[in-house]
């Protein structure tokens, strides 16, 4: 993410609590970018960008010809916000309060790619402006892609910042049809091999991780490294006792990624949740809480050494109009400011990926405590 501006001011509420309100310039670098912005753009906020649309003339023809879009800069109050990542663009509908006269009070949507500018007017909480600063950080890392295979079988995904991306699977005959002259592993190994080189270069990618269970992975790394020695020099040999899902969990349970790649996000969430459900788990004296009433009891206390909260959470009510779910969401900000202020740590999970949605399942906020209560 690039900052282009940032002017905002601080103003006292009459609580004593500091709120930070005005602009912020940006642009979306990436996909994992666009992904931010959804959990920052909220329903009520002034976003503006350069769009697309055709704008009313006067004419005396009874039947004006169709006009041409024409680039302007236009103001909209939002109302509703799509993350599409096949598309690889951000969806922000709303009203028009800014730009031409003839525009204003119509609904238009903006379609926000990687590049594209825009800027967004509102008040910002400290988590958010945390995701910014996280965002910027992370695009000098470079992109993981994980192959997960197995006899016969292998699934693999890009390691992006909200989750693992699936690219492709691929299920060939195992067993001893593997083993058969003509159309075992040598034509296993040929196909992955293609689909593989086919999404490094798809996704640039950098580097390259082979898991799986047995001898199967180092077979294919050894067929790799005579057909594409380059590309042998960015990859990596982990072990995984399954494919796909799991087996991406089990690689960023090992760090193989965090080695390769200085942004922990994923790898710190799948260890988060396991040390919570560890805690959880135990009959007395654990130091974990999970569900809204629990965590408030132990932020009263100043027990929450680090707040869990799943995206989800914070965005479910932004757009619902429902009085009492936007009032959950208010509480929710409020707790994660609290638990700020008393020196805990904050972590937004996300729900795009198996940690985030277990934790929905424990009512999508956690905390890990300092003592037990």
């Amino acid at each position: 993410m690039k900052i282009v501006k940032r002017k905002l001011k601080t103003k006292e509420t009459e609580r004593g609590e500091q709120k930070r309100i005005g602009e912020i310039s940006l642009v979306p670098e990436s996909l994992d970018d666009l992904w931010h912005l959804k959990h920052i753009v909220e329903a009520g906020d002034l976003v503006y960008s350069l769009t697309y649309r055709r704008l009313e003339e006067a004419t005396d023809k009874l039947r004006p010809d169709k006009a041409d879009k024409k680039p302007v800069r236009l103001g909209i109050r939002t109302e509703d916000v799509e993350f599409h990542k096949f598309s690889r663009r951000l969806r922000i509908k709303g009203v028009i309060e800014a730009g031409p006269e003839t525009e204003l009070g119509a609904y238009h949507t903006f379609n926000i790619e990687p590049n594209s500018k825009l800027s967004i007017v509102k008040e910002w909480k400290d988590h958010q402006l945390k995701r910014l600063r996280e965002a910027e950080k992370a695009f000098a890392t470079i992109e993981v892609l994980v192959v997960t295979v197995e006899e016969g079988e292998a699934i693999a995904g890009v390691v992006r910042q909200y989750g693992v991306d699936e690219l492709f699977s691929l299920r060939h005959g195992s067993g001893k049809g593997m083993e058969q002259a003509g159309g075992g592993k040598k034509v296993f190994f040929g196909d992955l091999l293609k689909h593989v080189q086919n999404s490094m270069q798809t996704t640039k990618a950098e580097a390259l991780i082979i898991a799986g269970p047995g001898f199967i992975k180092d077979d294919f790394f050894t067929v790799l490294k005579d057909q594409d020695a380059e590309l042998a020099k960015k990859t990596r040999i982990e072990q995984a006792s399954s494919v796909g899902v799991s087996g991406f969990l089990e690689v960023l349970k090992r760090g193989a990624v965090e080695r390769l790649k200085k942004e922990e996000r994923l790898t710190r969430e799948v260890t988060l949740l396991d040390r919570l459900m560890e805690e959880i788990s135990k009959e007395e004296c654990g130091k974990a809480v999970y569900g809204k009433e629990e965590v408030q009891k132990a932020l009263e206390y100043g027990a929450v050494e680090t707040l869990l909260v799943s995206d989800e959470k914070l965005m479910k009510t932004r757009f619902e109009g429902d009085e009492a779910k936007e009032k959950e969401a208010e509480e929710i900000d409020r707790m994660l400011e609290e638990a700020e202020r008393k020196h805990g740590d904050v972590v937004i999970f996300s729900t795009e990926f198996e940690p985030g949605k277990r934790l929905n399942a424990l009512g999508g906020i956690a905390a890990l405590l300092r003592f037990a209560l």
